[in-house]
């Protein structure tokens, strides 16, 4: 796809990836595709190097690095796509995958949980229903001689 009309892999208000950092290599899928499954290379893998990216400030790399470290393989991310028959499809399901990867990567984490404790109405609440289960139960049994 040429450059001209794709400037980048938009992530987020704050980060695209320029076409230029980012790299693919075909290969023949092993999904579906009829006779031309084992001619067509429709298998598509993205590959990005993250770590040395320049669409990132210092702080977004860092980030990136520690929750996708899994993922990574010596700071470069691969994604890879062949559930399409279309090579052309791969490419846009494997630009998708990178571009909520990528975007998971960078969210801040959630606030951390403030503990609290239950009110004081609340344990009476429980307690109660608990005196009148005990009671339920306490009925059931045969007579005590």
């Amino acid at each position: 796809m040429p450059a001209a009309h794709r400037p980048g892999l938009r992530i987020n208000a704050g980060v695209t990836i320029p076409e230029s950092e980012l790299s693919w290599r075909f290969s023949r899928s092993s999904g579906p595709g009829g006779q031309g499954v084992n001619t067509a290379d429709s298998r598509a893998e993205l590959v990005w190097d993250a770590a040395r990216s320049a669409a990132l400030s210092p702080h977004q790399r860092e980030r990136l690095l520690t929750n996708l470290s899994g993922r990574l393989v010596g700071g470069v991310l691969t994604i890879a796509a062949s559930e399409h028959r279309e090579q052309r499809r791969n490419r846009e399901a494997a630009r998708e995958r990178l571009a909520t990867a990528v975007a998971d990567a960078l969210r801040p984490p959630p606030p951390a949980r403030r503990p609290t404790k239950p009110s004081r109405g609340a344990k009476e609440r429980r307690l109660a229903a608990k005196k009148h289960r005990t009671d339920v139960k306490q009925l059931r049994r045969p007579p005590h001689e």
